[in-house]
């Protein structure tokens, strides 16, 4: 959805090296906000992205309006993805998946790519647009990327950008949560795990944790083919900035 940062940029390396040529789609798509005011305040910077994209030879870049791609007071689709719909994401951002894989759809039709790249950061949504394509029968190859970290362990995201210095303090902390789990998770059940996540959360300024959740990703066999793999997930406010992470237990 644009102001690029290295996260974004490591996806398109990694196409270009794949690919003989590279899509690149700016849209902030505004179907998949459930919140007016996210909408209004997510950071756009078009100039700037289109000089970071300007060094790949092979890099065609798309920036649509809202009427190039939607109709006059068009909604998003509805999906049935499951029950994995109703945790984490698709529980605290209600119609949120609808929207993504309403323009998801919309761009995988008109291009017709045979590679797609997506960053594991947003892995909820990561396993959701790949089971978009088995529904749907796109013949699109859905590639997951590992996620690219500032150098103190906070995953790249463009929200990032509007963090205060105190606030940008205290969500490198996300990194530290995730990991504490992942040193806990062999040892204790997950109600002792969320407990002292939770604790812990509480003492870091400017922090409201939304949700903590260690899943199974063998419980979803509609939606992962993932054998037996648990991922920790979390999402907080910093300040007034949602922010989301997950690895791998």
């Amino acid at each position: 959805m644009g102001s690029l940062h290295e996260g974004h940029l490591s996806l398109v390396k990694r196409a270009d090296s794949e690919n003989k040529e590279v899509i690149v789609s700016i849209y902030v798509n505004p179907t998949q906000f459930n919140d007016k005011e996210d909408l209004k305040k997510y950071p756009r910077n078009i100039e700037q992205d289109l000089e970071k994209l300007q060094g790949f030879d092979n890099v065609i870049v798309y920036t649509p309006n809202d009427t190039d791609l939607y109709k006059e007071n068009e909604k998003s689709k509805q999906y049935d993805f499951g029950n994995f719909i109703n945790l984490m994401e698709g529980k605290y951002r209600p119609g949120h998946f609808d929207g993504v894989a309403t323009i998801v759809e919309k761009l995988f039709k008109i291009f017709t790519p045979s590679n797609a790249y997506f960053g594991e950061k947003d892995f909820q949504q990561l396993l959701l647009i790949k089971t978009l394509t088995e529904q749907l029968n796109i013949s699109t190859k859905v590639i997951g990327c590992e996620t690219i970290r500032e150098s103190d362990g906070l995953a790249m995201s463009s929200r990032n950008s509007l963090l205060s210095k105190n606030e940008r303090e205290s969500a490198s902390e996300i990194i530290k949560l995730l990991l504490k789990a992942k040193e806990m998770y062999s040892k204790f059940d997950l109600y002792k795990i969320r407990s002292a996540i939770e604790k812990k959360a509480e003492s870091i300024d400017d922090f409201m944790l939304e949700y903590f959740e260690i899943i199974n990703l063998s419980e979803f066999s509609n939606i992962s083919k993932t054998n037996n793999e648990s991922r920790a997930f979390i999402a907080c406010k910093v300040g007034k900035i949602r922010l989301i992470d997950n690895i791998k237990v």
